[in-house]
């Protein structure tokens, strides 16, 4: 019971974070790892989607309210995100995801640095690309992205989020209701390799499911509340603790 409480307080701030710039299995895939260390990390990878599932769904719909969605771009985007991250999770299944932590430790420094020094990254829509690009770059978003939630996971709303800003020019908020739905897209698919794999805990994974909830839903009306500045602040915290941790993981 005590294992319970502690994975569901984590999984309500993942939930909060996550529902805001992503980044969420930053919090809840360590809390898995570290209360239940008697399974296999493809277990707890498994138990950690549906919650996280449950959390971006909330999210999406709260941005929905508030922004208005590319479905052109969007559609496909999260379609292509949804194959791939089905070809990641089972991938994961059988290689040992080790090799990837350093080279996104590079790549979320880059990330900080590219984000601290732009100031106005994300304050507004920066250009208008035809819809044709935008629909290529989608795919390309999705693809890429999409294998590396299934792959490991951790810090994809924060890519999505980046990704669409840098390419598509989108300013927070929007980037953040885009990535939301594409995440959700992704998680379907590590859902059920997972679960074809029998890599899932429901006696943890349900209430789980319920905090996360909790948490999107009031990280995301605090977004969309305070605005594209609240969003970029938190945005370079997360991405700042994601670098604290892949760097103790590489160093220890």
């Amino acid at each position: 019971m005590l294992d319970l409480i502690v994975l569901c307080f984590f999984a309500f701030l993942a939930g909060f974070i996550d529902s805001i710039v992503g980044g969420g299995g930053l919090i809840q895939l360590p809390a898995l790892l570290i209360t239940l260390p008697q399974y296999t990390t493809q277990m707890l990878l498994g138990t950690g989607k549906i919650p996280s599932f449950v959390g971006t769904i909330t999210s999406a719909i709260q941005y929905g309210r508030k922004v208005t969605f590319r479905w052109k771009m969007l559609i496909p985007s999260a379609f292509c995100a949804f194959i791939f991250s089905i070809m990641g999770s089972n991938l994961v299944t059988y290689l040992d995801n080790r090799v990837l932590k350093p080279l996104i430790l590079v790549l979320l420094i880059a990330v900080a640095i590219y984000t601290f020094f732009k100031k106005d990254l994300g304050s507004v829509q920066t250009k208008a690309i035809a819809p044709h690009i935008a629909l290529r770059w989608g795919i390309g978003i999705g693809i890429v992205v999409g294998f590396y939630d299934g792959f490991f996971g951790p810090g994809t709303g924060s890519f999505l989020v980046l990704a669409f800003i840098a390419i598509l020019g989108y300013d927070f908020l929007t980037a953040s209701a885009h990535a939301k739905v594409v995440n959700a897209f992704t998680n379907i698919g590590s859902i059920i390799i997972f679960g074809w794999h029998g890599n899932m805990l429901l006696q943890y994974a349900i209430p789980m499911a319920v905090f996360n909830l909790l948490g999107s839903y009031i990280g995301s009306k605090m977004a969309i509340l305070k605005g594209n500045g609240f969003v970029r602040v938190v945005f370079l915290v997360v991405i700042g603790l994601m670098i604290l941790r892949y760097g103790y993981d590489i160093l220890k």
